[in-house]
């Protein structure tokens, strides 16, 4: 006790003055001192019990942070459960004029709040992580099955960055004849944007229902996109078209999609389905497209695909771009495989959305 008494009494007077609890345990596990704070939640009496003490236990912690200290002269942390409360405990050496290690000085801070409220924060993520993967699952479910329509087979490469894209596509029966075929991009990821590639597969799906005129259709979209009353910041680009088995004609319209499909026809020879026009956006009063019509033939392929892909830059900043699209599907073997496995060489760490699909003539 002698030698604590050598302590600073200005140092003592600061540590009276902490909320948190502070005390000075020596090498025999003797509580030397305690602050004001830690005496009037435990009594004035717990100078000069033993350190377990003062808590009821029976022995010293199985992890004792101030041996350690007082051991090695090393400042140690652990977090101690203490009544109904949490606390972040800091051990740090108490030497003498000699430089000599004569005890260690404990710092009790009540973490219990903050614990509570990781905790609930931790719930809350986990609960909003359930959802958004969930609402992945549904955003996956939503694509259109693999296969034949009317006359047109489809596959696809399909990634989203975030859990939640804002790439997709769809192709869905009109009537007997024609076969809706869309690719849209939406402005931004995650949740807002796969929540406006539902209204875009609802809504197309629901205006275009027995209806073949495409620039109508279109007019009918943006009209139902303006009645959101969306901000500014809110819009998205589609390449729309249909397809009639009978004629087998491709009509299409391009609303601000920068990604101009691809033609694969029989013959090998490539083309791009070249379509300009404004993008579903509330900055717009009214929408008129120009719409192409393309004669297409059986084994004929048009690959549509998002800026995820072409804009995928690797480590020199260097985009993929729509040339070696090109080249991959002018190989015309594996198309698709090729594709992933050439853009996953040529960009590592690929943190954008990104969607192709394919549709052959049959």
């Amino acid at each position: 006790m002698a030698e604590y008494k050598k302590i600073n009494e200005n140092q003592l007077v600061i540590v009276d003055g902490m909320i948190d609890w502070v005390r000075v345990v020596d090498k025999n596990n003797m509580v030397m001192y305690a602050n004001k704070k830690m005496k009037e939640d435990f009594g004035e009496e717990i100078v000069g019990k033993r350190c377990y003490d003062v808590f009821c236990q029976k022995s010293k912690c199985d992890y004792c942070i101030s041996s350690i200290t007082m051991e090695h002269g090393s400042i140690m942390k652990k977090q101690s459960t203490i009544g109904d409360n949490t606390y972040m405990v800091v051990s740090s050496p108490l030497v003498d004029e000699d430089g000599e290690i004569m005890g260690s000085v404990e710092v009790f801070r009540d973490i219990t709040t903050e614990i509570e409220l990781t905790k609930k924060i931790s719930e809350k993520n986990k609960k909003m992580s359930d959802d958004i993967n969930f609402a992945k699952n549904m955003q996956i479910r939503m694509l259109p099955p693999k296969g034949m329509y009317n006359g047109v087979n489809i596959d696809y490469l399909y990634e989203s960055s975030e859990g939640l894209s804002g790439d997709f596509f769809d192709v869905f029966k009109i009537d007997d004849d024609n076969t809706g075929i869309y690719i849209c991009d939406v402005v931004g990821h995650g949740v807002s944007a796969s929540l406006l590639t539902v209204f875009v597969r609802q809504s197309l799906r629901t205006i275009a229902k027995g209806h073949t005129l495409i620039n109508s259709i279109m007019k009918e979209l943006h009209k139902t996109f303006l009645s959101l009353n969306l901000d500014y910041d809110k819009y998205f680009s589609v390449f729309f078209g249909i397809y009639n088995k009978k004629t087998c004609e491709f009509q299409y319209v391009n609303a601000g999609h920068n990604s101009e499909p691809i033609l694969l026809e029989k013959d090998g020879s490539v083309a791009k389905l070249m379509a300009k026009g404004y993008p579903i956006a509330n900055i717009f009063d009214n929408v008129q497209y120009d719409v192409s019509t393309l004669k297409l033939h059986v084994g004929d392929r048009i690959f549509f695909y998002t800026d995820g892909i072409t804009e995928a830059a690797n480590e020199e900043g260097l985009q993929y771009g729509a040339e070696r699209i090109i080249n991959i599907i002018k190989d015309d073997k594996n198309i698709l495989e090729n594709l992933k496995s050439s853009l996953d060489d040529y960009c590592k760490d690929h943190k954008d959305d990104y969607a192709l699909l394919m549709a052959e003539i049959l």
